[in-house]
């Protein structure tokens, strides 16, 4: 094993000892299917010229202890020269100091060093540092920070993360190190929102132009509105667009009333009538009542059909609503007449009818019901979403627990709620 930090800007000598320069990069790309890089050159600085001579021409990276002076196998002359392609990466110049993406940490790092170790005759990158020994090493303290860490106590954490658990920032060279395909879409959403709160916000934007507009949207609803609306201020119309489809509508809603009046009504021009048409509704009532709050994501049945029919309509419409934790009974004029878990449904007998086992007596919510009057609802009958009813008893909506909560509890520990609804 061995740290480029240990050999940057040490001295170079050919065979001969005779000078050849300072060692001021190492060349590195992928060799086949592999997904860890192979360093293939020394980039080496002679008399303000850059020469490149390939890896297998040094014994440094052999050594068990980091040499002070780097010696090539050959006179300079008599060595071929590496010409560097676009598909190679200068790992001090593109990968040390810049910020990574610890992929099982969830977290935004700074790479201190990175480790390299020898393999069937090749070496690859296999780990980065993003911890106290590569900041040492940096400015050549190592042994001696250790040493004091251990005299207090106190050693300087290892900070070593493998690279197939590194992900890079988009929209940087050494990008093309990592095997197609990324691997932040492999992340719960929520993990993605946190990773990007700890970007700028054209770093973010960079990050979400490589994931599904689906993923987007989940990631986006994790995150407040404002944050959403600095999000999408740089993407094109039609993505975000899609992504408003993909969003809950209750959702779309709270992100379009942060941008700017002409661009919503820009985006809503653009999105399926349906679910515009859904947006705009709720786009109507102040953003802390029930009307304002309630999403028009949710599941209507008729009071004639049986369970099993229920239970086959539900599987049918999988793809077209969220997880459903309410079933909902309405009339022809969708009034609401009843409603039952989903728990009760599926221990019902098939051949039960919905009016035999639905609940006639309900808790609901008007339009123009406060936040605090539905959180206040929501817990005192421990429920995990409330139906909205307009003045004839339609209904309109459903206001879920993590909405109504959301001025009672801090938003960190809202967003820990299960999203069951929506």
């Amino acid at each position: 094993m061995a740290f480029i930090r240990h050999l940057i800007h040490k001295p170079v000598v050919d065979t001969e000892g005779e000078p050849v320069g300072t060692l001021t990069d190492i060349i590195a790309s992928r060799l086949g299917a592999i997904p860890q890089p192979a360093l293939r050159a020394l980039s080496i600085t002679r008399q303000q010229t850059s020469i490149c001579v390939p890896i297998y021409d040094t014994t440094a990276l052999d050594s068990a202890t980091p040499p002070q002076t780097i010696m090539l196998h050959h006179r300079l002359r008599d060595i071929p020269a590496y010409h560097p392609t676009e598909q190679d990466v200068r790992l001090a110049r593109d990968v040390l100091d810049k910020q990574i993406i610890d992929i099982n940490g969830v977290r935004v790092v700074r790479v201190s060093d990175i480790e390299v170790a020898k393999l069937n005759g090749h070496f690859y990158v296999v780990n980065v540092d993003v911890g106290g020994h590569g900041l040492m090493r940096r400015v050549r303290m190592s042994r001696a920070a250790r040493e004091i860490a251990k005299w207090l106590g106190r050693p300087i954490p290892e900070g070593i993360i493998a690279w197939r658990d590194v992900e890079f920032l988009p929209g940087t060279h050494h990008i093309q190190l990592k095997v197609p395909g990324s691997k932040m879409a492999e992340l719960h959403p929520a993990d993605i929102a946190e990773i990007i709160s700890q970007l700028n916000r054209a770093e973010s934007g960079l990050v979400l132009q490589q994931l599904d507009v689906k993923t987007v949207a989940d990631t986006l609803e994790e995150v407040e509105p404002e944050f959403q609306a600095s999000l999408v201020e740089s993407m094109p119309d039609e993505k975000v667009a899609d992504v408003l489809q993909e969003m809950s509508p209750d959702a779309a809603a709270d992100l379009l009333a942060e941008l700017p009046e002409d661009r919503s009504e820009e985006l809503l021009n653009l999105m399926a009538r349906e679910d515009a048409e859904d947006v705009r509704e709720l786009l109507k009532y102040p953003d802390d009542s029930a009307g304002g709050l309630m999403t028009t994501d949710y599941f209507t049945v008729s009071p004639h059909l049986t369970a099993a029919q229920v239970i086959d309509r539900l599987r049918q419409s999988a793809n077209e609503v969220g997880a459903v934790s309410y079933i909902y009974v309405v009339d022809p004029e969708e009034k609401l007449i009843g409603v039952l878990s989903l728990q009760e449904l599926v221990l019902a007998q098939p051949n039960a009818f919905v009016r035999d086992i639905m609940h006639r007596r309900f808790v609901h919510l008007s339009l123009l019901d406060s936040q605090e009057m539905a959180a206040k609802l929501i817990a005192k009958y421990s429920l995990t979403a409330l139906p909205v009813l307009d003045a004839e008893g339609r209904l309109r909506g459903i206001v879920t627990a993590d909405d109504a909560l959301d001025k009672i509890i801090p938003t960190a520990w809202k967003k820990r709620l299960p999203r069951i609804h929506h």
